[in-house]
């Protein structure tokens, strides 16, 4: 017999997978990330592991330069000289070139840091794109006006919006 938490955890999945199966974002994503030679991923906690898995896997398998945010003494420096809803925009000013194609993670799309990186990039005009899940009308995907891919899972689940956005990213990998 089928266990109803398990049933019910993939029935989320589900649905939220056939959602991200007929989004148009990933062509976009994959284009952007054709035509880009360095790229920056962002992202908090799980999205923090995902940052860090695709910029090795970008390096290892598409030789692009690529960094994620996640050196735990460089994050602590940060975090602690600048608070923690501007450092991850210290980091972007300290290391974005006009060639760099900035991806930032946030399941909620809530994420003040996340935010504040939206509004750097849009105001630098610099190349970037987002993906969040939960609320479809969340802060990151609202302010997100000149981003390459804007790509949402619709739950409310963390390992679920997560774990998609995985599969998103090693998509064009």
């Amino acid at each position: 017999m089928v266990d109803k938490n398990i049933k019910n955890l993939f029935d989320k999945y589900k649905i939220a997978f056939d959602d991200f199966l007929v989004s148009t974002e990933f062509q976009k994503y994959a284009k952007a990330l054709k035509l880009s030679s360095e790229i920056i991923i962002l992202g908090n906690g799980g999205s923090n592991s995902i940052a860090s898995h695709i910029s090795q896997d970008l390096v290892k398998f598409k030789n692009k330069k690529s960094l994620s945010f996640s050196d735990p003494s460089m994050l602590t420096c940060y975090i602690n000289d600048f608070g923690m809803a501007n450092a991850y925009v210290k980091f972007l000013k300290s290391y974005i070139s006009k060639k760099t194609l900035v991806i930032l993670i946030s399941s909620s799309g809530e994420s003040e840091n996340i935010i504040n990186c939206v509004k750097f990039l849009e105001s630098s005009n610099s190349k970037y794109g987002v993906l969040t899940g939960f609320n479809k009308n969340n802060k990151v995907r609202k302010l997100s006006k000149k981003s390459l891919f804007n790509f949402h899972i619709n739950s409310n689940n963390y390992g679920v919006v997560e774990c998609l956005h995985q599969i998103f990213l090693h998509g064009a990998i």
